[in-house]
């Protein structure tokens, strides 16, 4: 028996060390994987930098080195900004000689297709060559694709072209089933963000609204495909009426919408041609932007501010992307003190959040911009707290596409007597010193009195988000008040209506800031600075066993249901868009 132990013991140990080592292993080996990936490139002769349009687009990727060891394209975050100053250094580089886009199922907003197909547009200028290849496009995809010189499909391949529609769903059923009862507290007739847990469709304002802003932005999407495809906007606009999507691939051709059917491989002729029957040098757009460069001892920030806008308190319940309020004030505190910087671009990619995480970034912002200017460039979404963090800039950019606006508050709290009383017999009662000392406690609903002083302490938020735009936007609260009440707007008419100062992208956000602060040899500086594939790694294994399933069964529930515990977790006044627009 004492032999038996003795094996079985050192059995233990042996696969405890095995263990440890492997792990140390897998450690080193990850480090030098990731060190490999820092490394600039060396750029081959007949180099051909490749975009490839699938999966979504954040915009920064996070590094990782997990794709490069499996080469797969799917592990690998896509970052706009990647993908910008990859077209910009091949526009540069004498050595590479043009760009190839792969088309393919593809999930981000317009506003981020648009600079990038702008990107593409301009890089045409250089005279390299730009072609586009897929085995079935996407809307989005192929917005893009269709700047190339020649778009080519696949013989048996799609092209998804239908238009612009905004599906919201709609919970107030499902919520009545279990006994749940939103109360809702807003000021904005256009305010939508709560309508999927009290109506069962869009109200009329919210209708008249998403057609106002789905029909800009598909007449820009038709504009911009009808130029390079020499195509009218009636045709364009028939095609998206005759499901073209399921239409045989040849009538693609015929529509103009493609130059030629081809597979893969008589694609790599195509390119291999292009160079003069040279071998093809594919470099990817994650590694070519290592060559970006801008030097300069003056420096002009980047300040990425992404997701949705939260308390620290509440930092981490949702595994989306977040802007930490109190981070970004500390964040911006340290750029105003930092004499290398010479002016501030804000790009924003936020649908909004915590209203009081939005005000404090805005105290943030106004203290950085009496130091020196502050640029605004939105992204896709710039919308209620994205847009109260943007109000107060010197300047402010917009994509023709970019939702932006919103301007309203809201305050919710959901009314369970129901659930846990009449469905699981839960019965409460209580003994209280004062009238609010049990205000928000489970097992009933709001009194009147309660409800008057939250829908008050809404209205004072609303004020208080009037004030900040009318300050920053040289107009009267009474002039905001008539394009807010949480109206959402695009980019174009953002500009009309003064919310913004002129369209444009990134890169024209960065000159303006240069120009502001009267400064011409300059570097771009990225902030925050990005966190490394390890230290996300660790942090991705801190979340709990449950949050992970609950995400899994839930699925698309997942979404609203963390939209609830945040704007629980966080006061009672929230400055958000709908969580999820849905256009498609």
């Amino acid at each position: 028996m004492k032999q038996f132990f003795k094996y079985v013991l050192a059995t233990m140990v042996g696969l405890l060390i095995m263990w440890i080592v492997a792990w140390v292993f897998g450690i080193m080996m990850l480090g030098a994987m990731m060190a490999a990936g820092e490394a600039k490139p060396a750029l081959k002769t007949n180099s051909v930098l490749k975009i490839s349009l699938k999966g979504t687009i954040a915009e920064r990727a996070q590094e990782n080195p997990l794709a490069m060891l499996s080469g797969n394209n799917v592990l690998e975050n896509q970052g706009l900004q990647d993908m910008l100053n990859a077209i910009k250094v091949a526009q540069a580089e004498k050595d590479v000689k043009g760009i190839y886009i792969e088309g393919g199922i593809l999930e981000t907003d317009y506003a981020s297709l648009e600079e990038l197909r702008t990107a593409l547009v301009n890089f045409k200028k250089s005279g390299k060559f730009v072609y586009a290849y897929a085995d079935s496009y996407t809307q989005g995809a192929y917005y893009v694709c269709s700047a190339a010189d020649s778009v080519m499909l696949n013989p048996s391949g799609m092209l998804d072209w239908h238009g612009v529609a905004s599906q919201p769903m709609f919970y107030k059923d499902l919520l009545d089933k279990i006994g749940v009862k939103m109360q809702v507290f807003k000021v904005g007739t256009y305010k939508s963000a709560v309508e999927p847990f009290i109506l069962t469709q869009m109200s009329e304002a919210n209708r008249e609204q998403v057609k106002s802003f789905i029909d800009d932005i598909w007449t820009n999407i038709v504009k911009h495909v009808g130029t390079s495809r020499k195509l009218t906007a009636d045709s364009l606009n028939a095609y998206a009426d005759r499901y073209t999507a399921l239409a045989d691939a040849n009538e693609y051709v015929k529509m103009k919408l493609v130059d030629g059917l081809v597979y893969a491989d008589q694609m790599r002729d195509m390119l291999r041609r292009a160079l003069g029957n040279e071998k093809v040098n594919f470099i990817a757009a994650s590694q070519l932007a290592k060559l970006y460069d801008k030097q300069g001892s003056d420096k002009i920030a980047i300040y990425i501010a992404e997701g949705n806008i939260v308390d620290e308190a509440t930092a981490g319940l949702s595994r989306t992307t977040e802007i930490v309020g109190a981070k970004v004030v500390k964040d911006l505190d340290e750029l105003a003190n930092d004499d290398n910087v010479k002016a501030v671009v804000l790009r924003i990619n936020s649908g909004g959040g915590s209203a009081y995480a939005s005000e404090q970034m805005w105290r943030a912002i106004q203290l950085l911009k009496a130091k020196k200017p502050v640029v605004v460039s939105m992204g896709g979404l710039a919308a209620s707290g994205g847009y109260y963090m943007s109000c107060g800039a010197n300047y402010i950019f917009a994509e023709p596409t970019t939702l932006t606006g919103s301007i309203g508050i809201f305050g919710m709290v959901p009314d369970v007597s129901g659930l846990l009383t009449e469905k699981l017999g839960l019965h409460f009662d209580v003994v209280k010193t004062n009238a609010s000392a049990d205000f928000g406690a489970m097992g009933r609903s709001l009194n009147e009195a309660e409800g008057a002083a939250l829908q008050a302490h809404v209205d004072r938020g609303y004020k208080l988000f009037l004030s900040r735009v009318a300050s920053g936007r040289n107009m009267t609260p009474e002039a905001v008040d008539g394009i807010a009440q949480g109206r959402v707007w695009t980019g174009q008419q953002a500009l009309g209506v003064k919310l913004v100062d002129k369209l444009g992208t990134l890169d024209d956000a960065i000159a303006k800031a240069a120009e502001l602060a009267k400064v011409k040899d300059y570097g771009v500086k990225a902030c925050p600075a990005p966190t490394n594939f390890l230290t996300q790694f660790m942090e991705d294994q801190q979340e709990g066993y449950m949050e992970r399933k609950l995400r899994d069964v839930m699925g698309v529930y997942y979404e609203p249901v963390t939209f609830l515990r945040q704007t629980q977790h966080s006061g009672y006044m929230q400055a958000r868009i709908l969580f999820n627009p849905n256009l498609r």
